[in-house]
């Protein structure tokens, strides 16, 4: 947990939690972004914990700067490098302007892609078309 705010009535306290929840929604507003992917470790640690471990997200939080996880799933063809950059970005700007943390580093794991499903109607007129 990181202390965001000290005054004289207490302080103001964020969660790694809500950070990860925060890297989450910034990463899947990225087009191309299909969804997040949960690791070994993610299962691992629900499992354990019996804790709601954010999916795909890990962060690591100083006293004031965060280092983030992400680990993704993208959509058939778009490019995978831009989207990592993409989602680096988002998530900086997000977590920054949310929190106030200093994000120094974003860690992108693409962990698989993801098929669009053609409709029956498009694979049926296809087949048609090669005989």
């Amino acid at each position: 947990m990181v202390n965001m705010a000290e005054s004289n009535i207490g302080s103001v306290k964020v969660s790694d939690e809500v950070i990860a929840t925060v890297a989450s929604v910034a990463a899947t507003q990225v087009e191309g972004v299909a969804g997040m992917s949960e690791g070994i470790v993610d299962g691992l640690a629900k499992l354990i914990t019996g804790g709601q471990a954010t999916k795909g997200i890990k962060v690591s939080v100083g006293n004031e700067e965060a280092a983030i996880d992400i680990s993704i799933i993208v959509e058939y063809g778009h490019p995978i490098a831009e989207i990592g950059r993409k989602v680096q970005e988002n998530v900086k700007n997000a977590v920054e302007s949310m929190t106030g943390l200093r994000v120094v580093e974003i860690n992108v794991y693409i962990q698989g892609v993801h098929l669009l499903e053609e409709k029956s109607d498009e694979r049926h007129e296809r087949g048609r078309k090669l005989k």
